[in-house]
């Protein structure tokens, strides 16, 4: 069977199942879990992939699935590495403020990240690898695991799927991210850095608490967090080059309980997102030091303390070239477009790819530029025409990944 044959049939049984994947998605928008809940959401691509007949088993704590599927070439025999497929599943703390019948039916958490149609899209395309298999129009032998990630947005759900064994026997790996800032059916992608370094940050800020009436009692962590921010938010940019990019966000503040009380002490989370190592440590010391300053002057006391740590996604170049080309085929040669710089924003696939070669790309997901909505925002909505797009490009990918690895091209793991 020649080239274009095999993918003109793949492309048929994704147009086929097209309704189902859009079905699988609003299930997932309608029923949403939060990093680390997401069992029900298991549970459901657990039974939807047992009735596929695909190989599947759950991951740990009955949060994740992994589903493992091969063809077979006309020659009888199968791959020996397999390509992996990621999507994560869980969802973010947000009030769905939508009017579609698909709404969130639990208040306060919606997929805002995309998730959603990330996992329908890598449902899709192992739904219609494994068809391409059974009618016997695989090219070439094929091996391909489907990772199914919790915890993406609180950043440990990779490292615990890997754990878990999601990378064992796996050679290459490829995920997507829906954007909501390019049109339907354009492309995003880039070799080399796609994402920057994020550390999460806590500041304990301990004072002595009062009576509101008579602050010169106490020592106010109220009042010395506001300085803190204030500094850091001055300091950081200010010393740092401004062809560096370093942004230091606090996201979360908690102290007190009474309007009339001073507390013993404030809570605040953030995040440092840097895209070069020394860059990093610098700003590290760099707050560090800021805060012995506020200590100083509010007699204060401010512990710094650095959780979870997520390096760079790193694209391998030669298969972003192949992924490239894949994309071009699918929408066209002028709507794959070159990311010209690394987003400040952090994903966790980078865990995969500390293991093996990979490759993200990010998937035009509006219909319009002019009323779309960002991502982490109550009214985030995509275009589900998009879905087939992700899902051909996908399938595609492991396909040609899979040839690749029959020919024994190497491929350097994280190259640019």
């Amino acid at each position: 069977m020649d080239r274009m044959t095999w993918k003109a049939q793949l492309d048929a049984i994704i147009d086929e199942q097209a309704a189902e994947v859009v079905a699988l998605r609003r299930h997932l928008h309608a029923h949403p879990e939060p990093s680390g809940e997401e069992m029900q959401t298991s549970l459901h691509l657990y039974q939807l992939l047992e009735k596929q007949e695909i190989e599947v088993r759950m991951g740990p704590d009955g949060c994740g699935v992994l589903a493992d599927g091969e063809s077979a070439s006309a020659g009888g025999l199968s791959s020996s590495k397999r390509i992996a497929l990621r999507g994560d599943i869980d969802a973010l703390h947000i009030q769905d403020a939508k009017n579609v019948s698909y709404r969130s039916c639990r208040d306060g958490i919606m997929h805002a990240c995309g998730h959603d149609a990330h996992t329908a899209m890598v449902y899709g395309a192992i739904c219609a690898l494994a068809t391409l298999g059974k009618n016997g129009h695989a090219p070439w032998p094929l091996s391909w695991r489907a990772i199914f990630q919790p915890a993406e947005e609180t950043a440990t759900g990779a490292a615990r799927m890997i754990e878990a064994g999601a990378l064992e026997g796996v050679d290459k790996i490829f995920s997507l991210h829906v954007d909501p800032a390019r049109r339907t059916g354009e492309i995003g992608l880039r070799s080399g850095a796609l994402t920057a370094h994020c550390d999460s940050l806590q500041l304990t800020v301990r004072g002595q608490g009062g009576h509101a009436a008579r602050p010169h009692e106490s020592n106010d962590p109220i009042a010395a967090s506001a300085q803190l921010i204030s500094t850091l938010y001055q300091f950081v940019p200010r010393a740092t080059d401004s062809l560096d990019a370093v942004v230091l966000t606090i996201g979360r503040i908690q102290g007190g309980q009474n309007a009339n009380v001073i507390p013993d002490r404030v809570e605040l989370w953030g995040t440092l997102r840097t895209l070069d190592p020394q860059i990093r440590l610098r700003t590290i010391e760099q707050i560090h030091q800021v805060t012995r300053g506020i200590e100083e002057i509010t007699g204060t006391q401010i512990e710094v303390s650095f959780h979870v740590s997520i390096p760079s996604v790193v694209n391998n170049g030669e298969l972003t070239r192949l992924l490239w080309q894949e994309a071009e085929e699918v929408v066209g040669d002028d709507h794959v477009q070159l990311i010209s710089r690394p987003s400040m924003g952090s994903e966790d696939f980078a865990r995969y790819l500390e293991k093996v070669p990979g490759v993200m790309f990010r998937l035009g997901c509006a219909s319009d530029l002019s009323t779309a909505t960002a991502l982490h925002t109550p009214l985030f909505d995509i275009d589900e025409t998009a879905l087939p797009l992700g899902t051909r490009i996908l399938a595609r990918a492991v396909v040609m990944a899979s040839q690749e690895e029959a020919k024994g091209i190497s491929v350097v793991p994280n190259s640019s």
